[in-house]
């Protein structure tokens, strides 16, 4: 975005779509045999905290763990892998707990951390030197996801940060300006303030075109124009959204991932929005294993994505474009057509729910994951250059 400006955008709610026109419903199919990948968990390490979060430092072999101490305080831990072990390098302990991590507004170069913790407050970290280099508390509550953009990625727009809350706002920050956000996404006066729990980026293939995608403990799914500055579609999954991701941030929206409480996650094609309809959509409801926490996609391949629940069993999936992607209904409007969803592999990885996955960049099924039995895993995925 090559310019800002300090707006609110109000959302009233609507008549919320709830009969989620254009659905596809998946269904479990047969491994093959030949070629299957496998998840295999290469490192795991016991801490004696509880994790929230972990992310791969750019461009090396070192990693963050974001978490919580019994005593209430907050941690940000650094390893590195080397010879097939992790070792811990630095922690920066403080106050107030930390809940979620992101790089994406950081150069490679500058590798800064920003972070949200419990209190509502947005930092951003020199991890080399320990220090601060950015604080606000425009929130009044807990920060409970974070994504950022326009760090690494040349031509995309300005570098930036979203944090979602449990206050009910969204909001939008650039580094470069201290203290207000650039955009604050909020409910009317009058509306109820849902519960945020995630949120991330996509469309940003320019430098004026983003959008900001969150999802509510009500179910509702909203996407945010930051350049118009308006509510592009919303819809309502019927379950709380645990996470949210499109598939590329630095392209033309084409697919997201949207996952669910109750075992549940949806997946949207987003070439073509319909005007009543909405995006064509594939629900998966076959898993018996709770929660959905996280969905995450392969960087080296967005078809392929994987799904964390909440019983400690991660599984793979890929999704199959249909023949056609659009065709054009009654009215004579274009409508969506809905892929279909492959179940690649699955494995039991914790005893707990695994609650953040961390795919690596620059190598290939390479992946960080934290779960609630206090357990960080390095885990390895084979074959996925054959799917």
């Amino acid at each position: 975005m090559a310019t800002h400006h300090v707006l609110s955008i109000k959302v009233r709610r609507s008549n919320l779509d709830n009969s989620l026109d254009s659905v596809a419903f998946s269904s479990t199919y047969p491994m093959e045999d030949q070629d299957t990948p496998q998840i295999i968990t290469h490192i795991e390490h016991n801490l004696d905290h509880s994790l929230f979060d972990c992310k791969w430092v750019p461009c090396s072999a070192k990693f963050v763990v974001i978490g919580s101490l019994p005593k209430g305080s907050g941690t940000i831990e650094i390893f590195e892998i080397s010879s097939g072990e992790i070792k811990k390098i630095k922690v920066i302990e403080r106050p107030n707990s930390f809940k979620c991590g992101t790089f994406g507004a950081s150069s490679d170069v500058e590798r800064r951390l920003a972070t949200g913790d419990f209190k509502g407050t947005l930092e951003i970290w020199d991890l080399e030197k320990s220090s601060q280099v950015y604080i606000t508390k425009e929130h009044t509550d807990i920060i409970n996801s974070i994504d950022g953009m326009g760090g690494s990625t040349v031509n995309c727009g300005a570098p930036e940060i979203v944090t979602g809350s449990r206050d009910g706002t969204v909001k939008v920050w650039d580094p470069r300006q201290r203290g207000k956000p650039v955009a604050n996404m909020q409910a009317a006066r009058g509306e109820t303030r849902r519960d945020c729990w995630c949120v991330c980026f996509g469309n940003s293939f320019n430098d004026a075109e983003r959008i900001v995608l969150a999802g509510y403990d009500n179910g509702d799914l909203k996407m945010f124009d930051l350049r118009t500055m308006s509510l592009r579609w919303e819809c309502n999954l019927k379950n709380g959204v645990c996470s949210a991701e499109f598939d590329r941030k630095d392209i033309p929206m084409n697919k997201l991932v949207a996952t669910t409480l109750e075992g549940k996650f949806h997946v949207f094609d987003l070439r073509t929005q319909n005007p009543t309809k909405g995006f064509a959509q594939v629900l998966d409801n076959s898993a018996q294993s709770g929660t959905i926490w996280v969905a995450r996609h392969l960087p080296q391949n967005r078809d392929i994505f994987v799904t964390c629940a909440g019983n400690g069993q991660v599984t793979l999936w890929k999704y199959e474009y249909p023949e056609q992607r659009c065709h054009v209904d009654g009215s004579g409007a274009a409508c969506g057509v809905a892929g279909k969803l492959r179940r690649l592999q699955r494995m039991l990885i914790s005893t707990q729910p695994v609650n953040a996955w961390e795919w690596n960049r620059d190598h290939t099924g390479l992946a960080l994951a934290t779960a609630y039995d206090q357990h960080l895993r390095v885990v390895v995925t084979t074959k996925l250059n054959l799917q």
